[in-house]
């Protein structure tokens, strides 16, 4: 529900701020007050295109806001996705510039004005110069239609669910049917191929990590051939000329322990040479060459290539050879057997296509029920308001199966007998559209969202016991939900539960645009200056308290 609307700067508006409540909400004023700039106003927070010519003269900036308490399921479908909070309500924002710039706010989060428009037409439903009335919308005629028989006709929620169901379980079997065939039709041509590479990598037979494995099998072995021939060189180098160091520092010791005397003077020496000769010893046979076996070097360097071979040819890495295996056997297996298979998946499309159809045809047998339920309610709403020469029908087409059925529905309307059914937005124009939503709208009252519907000059052309005909289905409309009307008829404006009074001043050549809620006497005044115009009488005073009573 619109709870509030704050204006600034905008044509002869300098500064406003409204509160709306609920239930019909009229405005009245005389002509040239600026009624019409509320609505253009509105329709500008609600993200409709936008006008320098808006701007009050002399300003260059002009804004509006409008507040909302209520906020219908597909609002809040949207606000989600923009990750938008919604814990106090929802405020729409818009400013211009006199540069040509436009801006928009959802709860001071900037968003594009597409994005502030698919909000506002979810919101708001107006039916005047900046018109968006989803029924106009022929894409929205299913819904509607399923909306009011979910009030109208038993069991009709579970027959939706029925058919979506079905039409999953059909969707899920055509989509793997078509992915087979697609397949099959891509396989056959290659089937030798695919068999001469299936056979190829069975006898490989890859394992997932052993082209690692074999890499580093084949890194040490190849550092074992290497660290050999150095143990070699070194041993070698301690037995030159087949005499090992040992053996001659042993050789020297013994040598020199023959010197005579009281007491070696090389004793220190041939200690020394006893120990490095032992040491030579301890080395020399830690450094004797490894006998280690690398004779499987060939085996492994073969196994290897091949499998970076395969993993080259088949453009994967070689761990995912096994993988690849495995599908192409399966690909292989799935057209070896593909008649099998086609023919489990077509039975299954053509149980589930049957399951379909059937809830499909009853879905589409209730709303052909509601179809007939919607025409006699509606009929019976278009005599009071100068339209009984009118007929409507609900126009059923067969379309492509979705999750919805198969039903195409589109509203058509005739205006006057003999003249051919046309589609809603075009067999009905100006007073007789507005008043044909504001009947349609009353009769589908309740079997959607709350809405805030507003309806400009709905009066038009019309008066006496149509006017109060109007003013009735307003009432009626404004139970369930928010009614705005702009309105030039007594008979309407009586209806109110809150009235707004329009007025114009002017003072040294500034003219302003003003908005006061009024009730008891000055509404009393204000429907007797409707009734008898600018002078007030005392039976127009009469006329305008009977209105206000009924």
């Amino acid at each position: 529900m619109l709870t509030g609307l704050q204006i600034s700067n905008i044509v002869l508006i300098e500064r406003l701020n409204l509160e709306f409540g609920a239930g019909l909400n009229v405005l009245t004023g005389e002509t040239g007050a600026g009624k019409s700039i509320l609505l253009d106003a509105l329709s500008l927070a609600l993200g409709a295109r936008s006008d320098l010519g808006l701007i009050r003269h002399g300003c260059d900036t002009a804004s509006v806001a409008a507040q909302f308490d209520f906020i219908p399921s597909a609002a809040v479908a949207i606000l989600n996705e923009l990750d938008i909070a919604l814990d106090e309500g929802l405020i729409l924002r818009r400013t211009l510039s006199s540069d040509g710039k436009s801006r928009a706010w959802i709860n001071d989060v900037p968003v594009s004005v597409r994005v502030l428009k698919s909000v506002g037409d979810t919101l708001v439903e107006i039916h005047g110069q900046f018109a968006n009335h989803t029924l106009l919308n022929q894409t929205t005629h299913r819904t509607t239609l399923d909306n009011f028989a979910l009030k109208r006709i038993p069991n009709f929620d579970n027959l939706k669910a029925s058919v979506r169901e079905t039409y999953s379980r059909l969707h899920e079997a055509e989509r793997k049917l078509s992915e087979l065939q697609e397949m099959l039709t891509r396989s056959a041509a290659e089937r030798d191929f695919l068999e001469h590479n299936v056979s190829e990598l069975r006898n490989l037979n890859p394992q997932p990590g052993e082209e690692q494995e074999l890499s580093d099998k084949r890194t040490a072995m190849m550092n074992m051939e290497k660290n050999a021939a150095i143990l070699s060189d070194a041993h070698a180098a301690l037995a030159p000329h087949g005499n090992t160091l040992e053996s001659q520092l042993f050789a020297v010791a013994h040598i020199l322990e023959r010197i005579r005397g009281e007491e070696n003077p090389y004793r220190e020496q041939i200690d020394r040479l006893y120990e490095l000769a032992s040491a030579v010893a301890e080395i020399t046979d830690e450094l004797e060459p490894d006998t280690t076996d690398v004779s499987d070097m060939d085996a492994i360097e073969e196994r290897l290539f091949a499998i970076r071979g395969a993993a080259r040819k088949h453009r994967v890495s070689a761990d995912e050879l096994p993988a690849l295996l495995e599908r192409m056997s399966a690909q292989l297996n799935t057209i070896d057997n593909s008649d099998a298979e086609t023919k489990k998946l077509s039975l299954a499309v053509k149980q589930y296509r049957s399951e379909f159809d059937t809830a499909a045809t009853e879905l589409s047998k209730a709303r052909q029920k509601a179809a007939q339920q919607l025409r006699t309610c509606l009929l019976s709403e278009l005599p009071e308001l100068k339209l009984g020469s009118a007929d409507f029908m609900v126009e059923t087409n067969t379309t492509a199966a979705s999750s919805s059925g198969t039903d195409d529905i589109t509203f058509m309307i005739r205006t006057n007998p003999g003249s051919p059914f046309a589609p809603l937005h075009r067999a009905a124009s100006g007073g007789e559209l507005a008043r044909l939503m504001l009947a349609m709208r009353v009769v589908l009252a309740g079997t959607d969202d709350t809405h805030t519907f507003v309806f400009d000059e709905i009066d038009t052309g019309i008066s006496g016991s149509t006017a109060s005909a109007v003013g009735n289905r307003l009432n009626r409309l404004a139970t369930a939900n928010q009614a705005l009307v702009i309105t030039h008829s007594a008979q309407v404006a009586g209806f109110a539960d809150s009235h707004f009074k329009i007025s114009k001043s002017t003072d040294t050549n500034t003219t302003r645009t003003s908005v006061q809620k009024i009730s008891a006497a000055e509404r009393i005044n204000e429907i007797a200056r409707i009734i008898s115009g600018t002078e007030i009488t005392p039976e127009s005073i009469t006329m305008a308290q009977t209105l206000i009573k009924e």
